[in-house]
């Protein structure tokens, strides 16, 4: 047991440098679940997950409090609870008697068709449910044998467990059925079918649910998962053969396979299911003399049942199989080939037995440098996407999502490159457009941008975000009301959707239409409380509506939340300057200033305090860097020519005073602060 822990540890060493990739972020615990509300949102609300998992994300819940955001810690998990599987796999196979229990945990550590499960943070579902599953199977098996009620109420308990952690585990009751036939070689209904029936229920329950939520909450439905019963029975068949061809000959692995396309009028493609069947009963015909070959096969079909094709998952999108998806169903076909192997070694001649066990231990060796290297592709996203991209260059999905890896580090002529490519390889593809639309904004090209935005919009109309950063683009371009109709698009589309109850806030405000604009600030700082920038908008709209004690509260709350918010400061500083609490406004410019001193009206109303104070060769500072970080500053001008007045410097006041005019200030008596 001590060797597959160490075997694991070796071949996963890679990993764990590794970060997170994909949609890690949708599994490892957001911040609005870190809390014990969080923890029970988790269990009772859903969409709260992306997949109701509550048992995995709980787990995660629990890790994210002991590693925070550092990937080490939930890597390091994964690789153990893979090596607790393998031991478990090995226990169980030398309970059942079945010959070579340790070379099948063995291949189970080291092939790389595991690797995906294992190095993938998110795939925690697949090692912690198989772990379940596993202890679930042991725990019946001690039920079948001395038939005690706690050892049924144990093992169901590890089953459910097993199902919230991932619903592959209904196959379970399918696979301990099998065991038993293939152990008596018969099955009795009163002993061996009647305690699994509530089992099978409870499998088929949760399988049910579960594909639900891919429909209702992942958005497993539409034209691209319309198959019709036919063509869903041609994609199990070629899945499986796929399957196994990748556990014979682990050969050009890919995260992302390509797209199969699938036609009833394609007819060889109906040679893949008709083989499975003549397979089958080929099985089947033997299985007097051995049931082996037929338990396995049996167990490896049924556990890939779920992802078969008959119902929908959402990952068919990219690819009708993944490799994570045979990371259960692998250990019929491993406890076979571990047996098989042993047999043949028994049987072998010394000499040939010398032979064969030099050729399987390089074999080994060969399937543990494989996973090593497939391990390496997890390194960061960049490597991660780029890998998928080099093997299949078709994969759309990885296209985007680069794409948006190279616009967050602001490369964005790549990251355009990309988008382009993904909507070249899938026409109307609306989160490449939208993300290509942001791309083109960020580079000055906006009104192509807001093509792509509409583009997305007739793909997906019921997109918020795309509806929010078209509203963007154009408030952009000066086109207000159109920038309001989009927003409030989005609002209508996800009323918890921040942004556009944030940008629906600012630019009501800025149009001088105060009422929504407060009423959306409030909204927002209902969807994110301790919302610093909901805060210092929605004070600015309550000062605009002449509710100055109000607005001082809020810039209050605002840097309460975040105590070096530079703006909020500004604010409140000008606040306390219209009610004539002058030190008070005096300390807030300066902690602005303090906060970012590249803000210009920071700099002005703090040189009006000065100036009023009769400070005037520092108001005259302030005034001068107002003016440098804003040159058509016109007040500032006028006012820096005034105090130079003040001072009897009348040419240089006279040089400003000019200058503000001709910006549009107004030249008249020293204005008060």
């Amino acid at each position: 047991m001590a060797g597959l822990f160490a075997a694991a540890l070796v071949v996963y060493l890679p990993v764990l440098r590794a970060g997170f990739v994909w949609n890690d972020a949708d599994y490892v615990t957001s911040p609005a679940l870190r809390s014990l509300h969080g923890l029970w949102l988790i269990w009772f609300k859903l969409g709260a997950t992306q997949q109701y998992y509550p048992l995995l994300h709980s787990a995660f819940w629990a890790e994210h409090r002991l590693w925070g955001d550092s990937a080490l810690g939930y890597h390091l998990v994964n690789v153990l609870l893979h090596a607790t599987s393998a031991s478990l796999v090995w226990l169980l196979l030398r309970r059942l008697a079945v010959p070579g229990a340790g070379l099948a945990a063995l291949l189970f550590v080291l092939h790389p068709v595991c690797a995906e499960s294992v190095a993938w943070i998110s795939e925690e579902k697949n090692t912690l449910s198989t772990l379940f599953y596993l202890a679930a199977a042991w725990r019946y098996l001690d039920f079948d044998d001395r038939r005690r009620g706690a050892d049924y109420a144990l093992g169901l308990l590890c089953f459910v467990l097993a199902l919230l952690s991932k619903t592959v585990a209904a196959t379970l009751p399918g696979a301990l059925l099998v065991v038993l036939w293939w152990e008596r070689g018969r099955l009795e209904f009163r002993r061996d079918i009647l305690p699994l029936i509530p089992w099978l229920l409870l499998g088929a329950a949760s399988g049910l649910f579960s594909a639900w939520v891919e429909r209702t909450y992942i958005g497993a439905n539409g034209s691209d998962f319309a198959l019709n019963g036919l063509e869903r029975v041609l994609v199990a068949g070629r899945e499986i053969w796929f399957y196994l061809g990748k556990l014979l000959w682990p050969a050009g692995i890919i995260f992302i396979y390509p797209h199969w396309k699938v036609s009833a009028a394609a007819a060889a493609q109906y040679l893949y299911p008709l083989a499975a069947v003549g397979f089958t009963a080929g099985l089947w015909r033997i299985r007097g003399r051995r049931r082996g070959p037929l338990a396995a096969w049996l167990f490896f079909v049924g556990s890939l049942f779920p992802t078969l094709g008959f119902l929908n998952v959402f990952a068919f999108l990219y690819s009708y199989v993944a490799d994570h998806w045979q990371y259960l169903a692998s250990l019929g076909v491993f406890a076979f080939a571990g047996a098989a192997a042993t047999e043949l070694l028994a049987r072998a001649p010394a000499a040939t037995r010398r032979l064969l066990q030099a050729v399987g231990a390089a074999a080994l060796a060969v399937l543990g440098v494989l996973t090593w290297k497939e391990c390496g592709t997890f390194r960061d996203v960049k490597t991660f996407y780029g890998t998928i991209l080099e093997r299949n260059p078709d994969a759309w999905m990885a296209h985007n999502n680069l794409g948006i890896e190279f616009d967050h580090e602001g490369q964005r002529q790549a990251a355009i490159a990309h988008f382009r490519e993904a909507i070249r390889l899938r026409p109307g593809y609306a989160e490449a457009n939208c993300n290509l639309g942001v791309a083109l904004c960020a580079v000055g090209q906006v009104d192509e941008g807001i093509e792509h935005f509409r583009a997305a919009i007739r793909a997906q109309p019921n997109y918020p975000e795309v509806h929010n950063d078209l509203g963007v683009a154009l408030a952009r371009l000066g086109r207000e009301q159109e920038a309001l109709q989009e927003y409030e698009t989005a609002s209508r589309l996800n009323p918890d959707y921040l942004d556009p109850a944030m940008n629906l806030g600012y630019e009501y405000s800025r149009i001088g239409r105060l009422p929504e604009a407060i009423a959306d600030y409030e909204r927002a700082l209902r969807i994110k409380p301790d919302n610093a920038i909901a805060e210092n908008g929605l004070g600015l709209a309550l000062a605009k509506a002449g509710r100055a004690d109000d607005s001082v509260l809020h810039y209050q709350k605002a840097l309460g939340d975040d105590p070096n918010y530079a703006e909020a400061h500004c604010n409140l500083g000008a606040a306390y300057g219209a009610a004539g609490k002058y030190d008070l406004a005096e300390r807030e410019f300066e902690a602005a200033l303090k906060a970012n001193d590249r803000l210009p009206d920071a700099h002005y109303n703090l040189g009006l305090i000065l100036a009023y104070k009769q400070r005037l060769p520092e108001a005259i500072e302030q005034f001068a860097a107002a003016v440098r970080q804003r040159p058509n500053f016109g007040d500032a001008e006028v006012d820096w020519g005034r105090a130079l007045q003040a001072l009897g410097r009348t040419d240089e006041a006279r040089v400003h005073l000019e200058r503000g005019a001709g910006l549009g200030a107004t030249v008249g008596p020293p204005a008060g602060p």
